[in-house]
């Protein structure tokens, strides 16, 4: 049994390790665009070089599933260390990451218009009304899932103060991200904080470190 967790651990841990630098390569290697959502600027940067375009997008939805994997990693990390008040969260963030994986698969639209000699910016305007819900929702919901794992590690405290506390901050800013329309947060902040709080995780589960499970009081279970 210990050793099948162990096994289970390795393969979470190396999720844990690999998505963010995936999301880390996909939105710093985007071309860079001030305010967002841009018509024009999307434009001038898929007709610059459509090949990168496709391949940023490309990288950015491996990212989106493998963040995904990985938050069920530390589920089961978590569950392991008898932590499960918060286990509503998951369905939160895997639905939050579903709408999130939906609007790189929408940018093809300007690769597919640059590659055609089409008017870019226009189509890209078209999907405005489509992109800017799918992005509030998918922000939201990611959040509040975000959130409640945030408040798992807090409480558990898997990773000894205080990087617990620098995971469980890492993990707010990584959904706070998502909310703000603006470049160097979207594509920088966010690559950032995936890595803060997902790295010192991996850490922890590839060494094979035994969660011990959180003792409460009966006040503390009641209350």
């Amino acid at each position: 049994m210990t050793s099948t967790k162990t096994t289970r651990s390795r393969y979470g841990a190396a999720a844990l390790a690999v998505a963010p630098v995936v999301m880390l390569v996909a939105l710093v290697g985007h071309p860079y665009i001030t305010r967002l959502p841009d018509a024009n600027a999307v434009a001038t940067a898929a007709e610059a070089n459509t090949t990168l375009w496709a391949v940023v997008h490309l990288l950015t939805i491996l990212g989106v599933v493998l963040i995904a994997l990985a938050f069920v990693a530390i589920r089961a990390h978590l569950r392991d260390a008898g932590e499960n008040r918060y286990a509503w969260a998951l369905p939160w963030v895997l639905f939050g990451s579903f709408l999130y994986g939906i609007l790189p698969g929408l940018e093809f639209t300007p690769f597919a218009v640059a590659r055609t000699g089409g008017d870019v910016a226009a189509a890209q305007q078209e999907l405005a009304p489509v992109f800017i819900p799918v992005l509030a929702v998918s922000a939201i919901t990611f959040a509040i899932g975000v959130a409640g794992f945030a408040k798992a590690v807090l409480v558990s405290d898997i990773l000894g103060s205080p990087w617990s506390q620098v995971v469980a901050t890492a993990l707010v800013v990584l959904a706070l991200s998502r909310f703000v329309p603006l470049g160097a947060v979207q594509f920088y902040v966010q690559a950032a904080a995936g890595l803060v709080a997902l790295w010192p995780l991996a850490v922890h589960m590839w060494r094979g470190t035994v969660p011990t499970p959180v003792v409460r009081t009966h006040a503390a279970a009641t209350g």
